[in-house]
């Protein structure tokens, strides 16, 4: 078995708070092991609403200071990742049979106040009979809010956290469990076994499980612990379908159900229509739409829009399971998304329960503030001011590009595009001393390229052909089977 040696702290779950965590862990001075079963952001994490935003739909369930804090966090993300996070606009018809035009500008006041907002444009009143928006809507509506949020490609946060661990000394291993973890002379002694059945070990001062769905199974399987603390599974389904609609703005339709829909532009001329609310009991990682949620998602949208969408419509579709933190709520959207910690005995074991991705990183510092008597000796907050890898754009994406596309005029403008946005500044690193288009090498499909490929897989842990297709990139969507095929050829 290999001896990995001592490190301060382990952190068990490799999506969006185990990265952030890792992250945060690493950059105050401590030595870390991030351990992920799967790859990076394989779970829920890869299958969210692809949104930084504060939660409109929370403040009825007087969520406020959640609200509040993901108000701010959406401020700060915007300023750290300006190539994966962009600001969008949301276009909320009203439907007098939800709620009352007055409850929804009450509403849309606080969540412009409620965060200090700073970059992103307030609410606005919207004709629907005049304004350019309102051309895909039915005429049976005439009012709308308009508000601002943000878009972010989730996959490629997980990543960036985690490259940013490792540039700053941890060790990110993944496909590769923590399968047993028992306390002894005052440490952690933790067990670790690969996909490929490869066993290495190490100790630390405290271990995090951040494992999202999989939490309650390594406090009972891998710890031999238990917590009074639960995690309720919700199930959320997306369905992906061709772009209906003119214009950069996305939608937010009230269902019947006081629930909310989100339609939003989607890797150029797609749309990305979620999100159900759905209790879930099997293995997260059993998780899939059902024709059900299919219908459900359709009807919600065709009940606003002039374009009429139908089963022969859905291109893609994708579930997650949102392990949230069980508060006894009846109805599985009342349910909090707020993040609880259950910190137990010595040494430490924290336990992430709840959370959402515009949190996280908040989360991440509660979390090793939670385990500063462990490690007195450790740096203090410092995430809120930095950019995270790539995310080093002076003059913002727009100005990125600009320069990107003036340097390397031979680049295709598409393929520009596609590099600033996955990879900010760290384009160079693919490029690397490229001065022709020839020089990317084997043309895999759509805007992908061998170059891109080699990088992945040397800088950011991509190991399959999904790694790349479905998490690093998109890529999935916009190339064909046999093109796929050919990128699978090469695992």
């Amino acid at each position: 078995m290999k001896d990995l040696g001592k490190v301060d702290v382990v952190v068990v779950g490799g999506g969006i708070n185990g990265a952030g965590i890792a992250r945060d862990a690493a950059g105050r001075g401590l030595s870390v092991i991030l351990c992920e079963k799967g790859d990076l952001a394989e779970g829920t994490s890869s299958r969210s609403g692809k949104l930084i935003h504060g939660g409109l739909r929370y403040l009825e369930y007087y969520e406020f200071r959640l609200v509040r804090e993901a108000l701010i966090e959406r401020e700060v993300l915007l300023r750290a990742a300006p190539h994966i996070v962009w600001p969008m606009r949301f276009v909320l018809p009203h439907s007098p049979e939800q709620r009352p035009a007055w409850l929804v500008r009450l509403g849309l006041f606080l969540y412009d106040h409620l965060g200090g907002r700073e970059q992103l444009p307030g609410c606005r009143r919207i004709d629907l009979r005049r304004d350019p928006e309102g051309k895909a809507i039915k005429d049976d509506y005439t009012l709308a809010f308009e508000y601002s949020d943000c878009w972010v490609d989730d996959a490629r946060l997980v990543v960036l956290n985690a490259l940013d661990a490792a540039a700053k000394g941890a060790r990110v291993m993944t496909r590769t469990a923590a399968t047993s973890a028992r306390r002894a002379d005052g440490q952690w002694e933790v067990e670790f076994t690969s996909t490929s059945g490869e066993k290495s070990r190490a100790t630390a001062r405290a271990l995090v499980n951040a494992a999202g769905p999989w939490v309650e199974n390594v406090i009972n399987g891998v710890v031999g612990s238990n917590s009074a603390r639960r995690v309720r599974l919700v199930k959320g389904s997306h369905i992906i379908v061709k772009k209906f609609w003119d214009g950069p703005n996305a939608y937010l339709f009230q269902n019947h159900d006081k629930r909310v829909i989100f339609v939003n532009p989607y890797e150029g001329d797609k749309a990305l229509i979620g999100t159900t609310d759905i209790p879930y009991e099997g293995k997260a990682e059993d998780v899939a739409i059902s024709e059900d949620e299919i219908s459900y998602l359709l009807k919600a949208v065709n009940r606003y829009s002039k374009t009429q969408l139908e089963r022969a419509d859905v291109l893609k579709s994708f579930s997650g399971v949102r392990p949230l933190y069980d508060d006894n709520a009846a109805n599985p959207s009342a349910v909090t998304r707020d993040y609880v910690f259950d910190v137990e005995g010595a040494p430490p074991l924290l336990s992430v329960f709840g959370g959402k991705i515009t949190t996280y990183r908040k989360l991440a510092e509660h979390a090793l503030q939670k385990l500063r008597p462990t490690f007195p000796e450790m740096g203090g907050d410092w995430t809120a001011k930095a950019a995270l890898p790539g995310g080093d754009m002076p003059g913002g994406f727009d100005g990125y590009l600009k320069d990107l596309t003036g340097k390397y005029p031979w680049l295709p403008a598409d393929v520009a595009r596609h590099y600033a946005r996955l990879y900010g500044s760290l384009t160079s690193k693919i490029l690397n001393g490229a001065t022709s288009l020839a020089d990317l090498g084997e043309h895999l499909g759509s805007t992908l390229y061998a170059a891109e490929v080699d990088y992945l897989r040397a800088n950011e842990w991509a190991m399959s052909s999904d790694d790349i297709l479905l998490r690093r990139t998109k890529s999935y969507l916009h190339m064909t089977d046999a093109e796929q095929k050919k990128l699978d050829a090469l695992f």
